[in-house]
């Protein structure tokens, strides 16, 4: 008996290594987005704890994601053959440019977390769903930048869907006014967030990763007046489980996949695309969804999903669009720099088919 065997082809496991690869870190960014929220939920609103304190557990985050920049600052001196990672000293001159960035940081993750403390997992998305929506309104107020009439129609769908959704968690008996004031809160506060990055960035390099240390060095500070004005600090001395260490787990749980989300939203565009990412986070946002009512136990109306699901293919159809124009544009470019070429060269100069 003859055995054969077969052999992938060099360009066929390349293949398969590529796609295994996306697949593990797209896997890896839900597991850790979803993990985040539902520890952020326990950690903000969970009757076994009782701790009204979201700006100190926002603040200890932060804190986490200090120190951890500092660990990977070290290990990268230490191995610099394995990786690499920028320098955590600090300069004040940069440290001040950064400033009004970090006080956007400071509002879009409390307004996040306070969201997610006054309303369940499951609305979560729809409650702060007008990102875009804020987006496209500072762009033009802020950058100048108009916007298409079919994005705007999809904003249009985006807003639609949020009304429908903050329609039906009432008449479910559900609706936070306050969540959902925050929540949108939190929308404006992302959308400024993403502007004043594209302007800080060159300041820093173009580094995600020392923008994120001095925002979050920067925020440590911002949030102590503000843990005092909300009378939190005698919140958490009276706190009865101050010195569990279940509590401390969950607390760094959250920190470090606080810092995670960031690396792996950035793996997750580098090894696919903008777009593929807008399409791999509204994916995620239903599977959060549909997670979150099984958790808990939540029985949804149809009128309910119907207004996560406007969210949702509002959110991406306007990904579809603005990746549309953007290749409409690069291809117009690409044009006329050959026009430009062809104008600048005589016949003879230029190269001829072979």
């Amino acid at each position: 008996m003859t055995v054969t065997f077969y052999h992938r082809h060099p360009k066929m496991e390349s293949l398969f290594a590529k796609y295994s690869k996306i697949v593990a870190v797209v896997a890896s960014y839900w597991m850790i987005s979803i993990t985040m929220v539902f520890t952020n939920k326990y950690l903000l609103s969970s009757p076994d704890l009782k701790l009204n304190a979201p700006m100190f557990v926002t603040w200890y985050q932060c804190v986490v994601s200090a120190v951890l920049c500092v660990i990977l600052r070290c290990l990268a001196t230490m191995f610099p053959s394995k990786f690499s990672f920028p320098s955590t000293e600090i300069d004040l001159k940069l440290n001040r440019s950064v400033l009004p960035l970090s006080i956007i940081f400071v509002s879009m993750i409390t307004c996040n977390n306070l969201c997610l403390k006054y309303v369940g997992v499951a609305f979560y998305y729809v409650g702060r769903s007008l990102s875009t929506v804020f987006n496209v309104m500072f762009s033009y107020l802020i950058l100048k930048q108009t916007t298409s009439c079919k994005a705007l129609a999809c904003c249009g769908v985006i807003i639609a869907g949020f009304f429908l959704g903050v329609d039906q968690e009432g008449a479910a008996g559900s609706l936070s006014i306050t969540g959902v004031f925050f929540g949108v809160a939190a929308s404006a506060s992302v959308a400024l967030n993403s502007i004043f990055t594209k302007k800080v960035l060159p300041l820093l390099d173009h580094n995600v990763w020392r923008l994120t240390y001095y925002n979050n060095l920067n925020a440590i500070v911002l949030f102590l007046p503000l843990m005092l004005v909300f009378g939190e600090f005698g919140e958490v001395v009276h706190f009865p489980k101050l010195t569990d260490p279940t509590f401390w787990l969950y607390m760094n749980v959250g920190g470090l996949f606080g810092f995670a989300i960031g690396y792996v939203t950035g793996l997750q565009i580098q090894i696919t695309s903008p777009l593929t990412h807008n399409i791999s986070g509204t994916a995620k946002a239903c599977a959060q969804t549909v997670i979150a009512c099984i958790y808990f136990n939540d029985t949804k109306p149809l009128l309910w999903w119907t207004s996560n699901a406007v969210v949702l293919g509002g959110s991406g159809a306007y990904s579809e669009v603005k990746r549309s124009e953007m290749k409409q544009q690069h291809q117009a470019a690409l044009t006329q720099l050959a026009r430009n070429v062809e104008a600048g060269n005589d016949e003879d100069e230029l190269p001829t088919k072979s």
